[in-house]
Parts: structure tokens; sequence; C-alpha cells
């Protein structure tokens, strides 16, 4: 090496050449990452952030905590039998008086009738009372001439029960459980299992979108890798139309097409196909056709891009050797496809889960997806936490869905 290094003009110290060597490479990684970092700050502010603040406030409980913190304290001997001790009135009658305002009260007022029905109109009831002054026998008979329900221990449980500032109720009424006046995790009603059934019904019309997806768009997607790149590139401009167009504009063009005198069923009745028009909007089968024509091309172009690494020799020499050309498409060609027919149905499966306009718009009562119902608890309800866990839940069944899909393509690839 010294040898090399003294026969080299300008390279005197082998040592001092690597530590040059080092630091090039080091200003050369500095310059990569600062291209890349206004990438990376801007994933971070859109994505991480708001998926972190998500998950947060799925399992936030600050209404009570921060409006009852007297109340709070007092209840923390209760053993959740029978009514409080009577500093629990005086507590709740203290900390009510002490709140900002009325927009503090409704909060909590919302937060407790979400627990126990009539609440609101209890917790309201008592802060537009105030003052109640007196000795603590006396706020207590007053709180309880004003409304007998404060004796009910329901009220109480409910407020104990969210002393926390942090819950797993909302989490656990996205799928169907909730905690007792005790604690205790338990199954809900069964009148008020809903979520599991939403849920279900969210997966099945994604999955019933996805198959027709794959349907359509695998012959149409081989038919455009056998053409030349010109007709290709002609085509696919017309599968890339929709990507151009407000999805309104495509739902409100369905609604116009399905309706009972729109040309669907105008069409179907002058070729003789029925006698009365098809009831295809405001159900699941006008949600269906919408969706597919919407996400149609997120299923095209995966296996667009895996068709055309394809060499059309493999099929040619199947059939040339003997085979039936339907059996030497579904034995030979088929399988070269499989990565863009798993990435594209992912696609479509992951972007389907998430639809809110399309149902909302297209679909009746039945057919409304998760999302209608995160919605319903942003925008109707004001119930964030509740938002939020629905939120959480679809975000976890999308990051399942992808690590199946991952264990799947490496068990192939290990295979293969």
């Amino acid at each position: 090496m010294s040898t090399l290094a003294a026969s080299l003009p300008g390279i005197a110290d082998p040592l001092a050449l690597r530590r040059s060597l080092a630091r090039a490479e080091r200003r050369r990684k500095l310059r990569a990452f600062a291209l890349t970092l206004p990438l990376l700050v801007f994933l971070l502010l859109t994505f991480l952030v708001p998926i972190a603040a998500l998950l947060q406030r799925a399992v936030e409980n600050p209404e009570v905590a921060n409006a009852l913190p007297r109340t709070v304290a007092a209840l923390a001997g209760w053993d959740r039998q029978g009514t409080p001790a009577d500093a629990a009135y005086a507590a709740l009658v203290a900390d009510l008086g002490a709140l900002p305002d009325s927009a503090d009260a409704g909060a909590l007022a919302r937060r407790l009738n979400s627990e126990v029905a009539g609440a609101r109109s209890l917790v309201m009831g008592a802060y537009r009372a105030l003052p109640l002054e007196g000795s603590v026998p006396e706020v207590k008979a007053k709180l309880l001439a004003l409304d007998e329900r404060w004796g009910e221990p329901k009220y109480w449980q409910a407020i104990a029960k969210n002393s926390s500032r942090w819950t797993p109720d909302y989490l656990l009424a996205s799928v169907d459980l909730k905690r007792d006046a005790a604690g205790d995790v338990e199954r809900m009603p069964a009148d008020q299992r809903v979520f599991g059934r939403i849920l279900v019904r969210t997966f099945e019309i994604s999955a019933v979108v996805t198959l027709c997806c794959l349907l359509l768009g695998y012959p149409l997607a081989y038919w455009l890798s056998t053409l030349s790149a010109r007709q290709a590139n002609v085509l696919m401009i017309l599968v890339l139309v929709p990507f151009w167009t407000s999805i309104l504009v495509r739902v409100a063009a369905w609604i116009v097409l399905l309706q009972s005198e729109g040309l669907v069923n105008r069409g179907l009745i002058a070729t003789g196909l029925i006698d009365h028009p098809l009831a295809l909007l405001f159900n699941r089968v006008g949600v269906i056709i919408s969706m597919t024509h919407i996400l149609l091309p997120f299923m095209i172009l995966p296996l667009y891009s895996v068709m055309k690494s394809v060499p059309p020799t493999y099929l040619r020499a199947a059939v040339s050797l003997g085979s039936p050309p339907l059996a030497a498409f579904f034995r030979v060609y088929v399988p070269q496809t499989y990565a863009g027919i798993g990435a594209g149905a992912l696609l479509v499966f992951i972007l389907a889960i998430g639809y809110y306009v399309t149902p909302a718009l297209l679909g009746g009562v039945d057919d409304q997806m998760l999302s209608y119902y995160i919605a319903q608890y942003t925008n109707v309800n004001i119930n964030w936490g509740m938002a939020c866990a629905l939120g959480a839940l679809l975000l976890g069944a999308t990051l399942l869905l992808y690590a199946v899909y991952r264990r799947v393509v490496k068990t192939e690839v290990s295979l293969g």
C-alpha cells in the first residue's frame, strides 16, 4: 500500500487518503439527506403527526377530569355502591360553579350523556341553577330537590368511571365492548352491538368491489399489454380519465344513469331484457357499480406494469409444446402476474374500506360503511373520541391487511 501511495503523485499518506475519502462520503450523505429533508418534514407534519393525534384522542378522556377535579377526589374512595358521601355533592356544586362558561359544562354533559342517558339535562340543569350555597348537607338537599335523579347511583358511577384522563372506553365501544360500573370489560347488549356489523359490512362491500375491479381490470390490462406502445398510451389516457374528474361529479353522473328513468334502465327495457325499471339507486348495487368505476384504474395500473414485463414468448412456447391456449394462459401467464394482482387488490381494497361520499349518496341505510359513522360522530354528535377510535380501528385493519400482503409476498418469493 505504501509503495502504491508513494508511486502516485500528491498522495504521501494512506491514512490521510482514507480520512479524505471518509469526509467526502459524509458530505455526500449529508447532501442527500438535505435533499430529502423537506419531504421528510412534509410527511411528518401531514401524515405522522395527524395519525399520532388521532391515536391519542382515541384514548383521551379529559372532560370529567378537567371539569370536576374536586368531585373526582371526593369519589376516590367510593365503592360505587349506593350513593356517595355528602362531600361529593358539595364538591360537584363547587366544580360546576368554577367552570369558566357554559361551553365547558356542555362538554362535560355530552361526555356523561354518552355513558348514561339523561346525564346532559341533569348536569345542565344543575349548572343553570347555580349558585347553591349552604352547608354540605344543605347543598346535597338543594341538589336533590332540584332533580331527584342525583340520588341515583348510575350518574355518580359514570363520573367515577371517567375520572381518569385516559380511557379505553372508545376503543372498546368500537368493537362492541364496554366497561361496567365496576370497570370490568363486558360485551354490549345485543341491541347495541352495531360496530361489528358495520365493520363486516365495510369489508364485504370492499371485497366485492375489489373482485369486480379484478374481473374487469385483468382482461383490459392484458389487452393493453399486447398492444404497441403508441396504441397502449392512447388507450391508457381513457383509463386515466376518471383521475381528472371529481368524485362528486362521477357520483352525480351515476345517479343520472341509474335512476328509474335513467339511461341504464331505459336501455335494458328497450332491449327487452326487463319489463320494468330496476332499483339501482340507494342500495348496495349502486354503491358497488360506482365504487368499481372509480377504483378500476387503481387495479389496471399495477396489472399493466407487471404484464408488460412478462415475455410473450412464454405463452407461445407453452402452446407450441402442446398445451391448449386457455390452459397455457392460466398455468403459465397468470402465475407470473400474481404480484400485480396482489398489489392492485390491496390498493383497491384499502381505498374502498375508507370510502364515504359514494355510499352516503348512492347507498341506503344498510349500505353505509365505517367512514360514514366517523363523519357522523365528528360533525353531528361532536364525539371526537369515538370518531378517532373508529378511525384507529380502520387504520389497524389497513395495517393488518398490508402485513398479511407482505407476508404472502415473502412466502411466494421464498418458494419461488
